[in-house]
């Protein structure tokens, strides 16, 4: 990101112009770069203004964390595009090894939780892609169909890179390729995701308790999981 995360804030007017096709980010007329020095050519004016309102929103110094539309659109320009076929090898291989097959035994109500929660998305994928996945108790894995992994793979292949970005992120935050194909198609929102996800973990904080530093980590796992769904969103306007 130009300028880094505690730089001095160094212009003045933030605009936006149309470009080759898409649209660029203007910090006094010289434009944002991602910190690869690739250009920034944002794909709607929707994430455009959202990029640069990041940018106008900073004081007198740049702070990356309340930055993450910027995050995702230099992580689809840096990463994702020059190493598609990774990232997309990489997001399909959670499909092998899906939270939503791997089942508690014990106790009871978090088992039957499990069944309703994750026996509903597991239900629509069959649906709604295609895919029927192999369940199991405890944590030995279980090798699902080579059918049901391509084909999952597939729907991987389908979406943009501006896509593949925010499924890669909802993907790896909740353990689940099911849940982030979901949301990429609009059958569930980031607290929905999170909701899905985090079950096994909101059983026990029900027990247990959680402390600060897991309270913390719950709350950045679902601002971004809300992150990632608005730059779909706005990379699709």
């Amino acid at each position: 990101m130009t300028g880094g995360s505690g730089a001095k804030r160094f212009y003045k007017a933030v605009s936006i112009v149309q470009e080759d096709g898409g649209h660029v980010v203007l910090l006094d007329g010289r434009a944002v770069k991602s910190p690869a020095k690739g250009t920034l050519l944002l794909p709607t004016v929707a994430l455009a203004e959202a990029v640069a309102g990041e940018w106008d929103a900073q004081t007198d110094k740049i702070d990356a964390n309340t930055m993450p539309m910027m995050s995702f659109a230099a992580t689809t320009i840096d990463r994702v595009t020059p190493n598609r076929a990774h990232v997309i090898a990489e997001i399909a291989a959670f499909g092998r090894s899906d939270l939503l097959c791997y089942r508690a035994e014990t106790p009871e109500t978090l088992v039957e939780r499990q069944v309703q929660a994750w026996g509903e998305m597991l239900s629509w994928a069959e649906e709604q892609l295609g895919v029927q996945l192999l369940v199991t108790e405890g944590l030995m894995p279980v090798e699902q169909p080579a059918t049901a992994v391509a084909r999952l793979k597939g729907h991987v292949e389908a979406h943009s890179d501006w896509e593949l970005a925010p499924l890669h992120t909802v993907t790896t935050i909740s353990g689940s390729l099911v849940i982030g194909l979901a949301v990429t198609r609009g059958h569930l929102d980031a607290g929905g995701a999170f909701e899905i996800g985090e079950l096994d973990e909101t059983f026990q904080s029900e027990l247990w308790g959680l402390d600060r530093e897991a309270e913390d980590r719950r709350r950045l796992r679902r601002a971004e999981l809300e992150a990632a769904e608005r730059f779909l969103t706005l990379a699709r306007a």
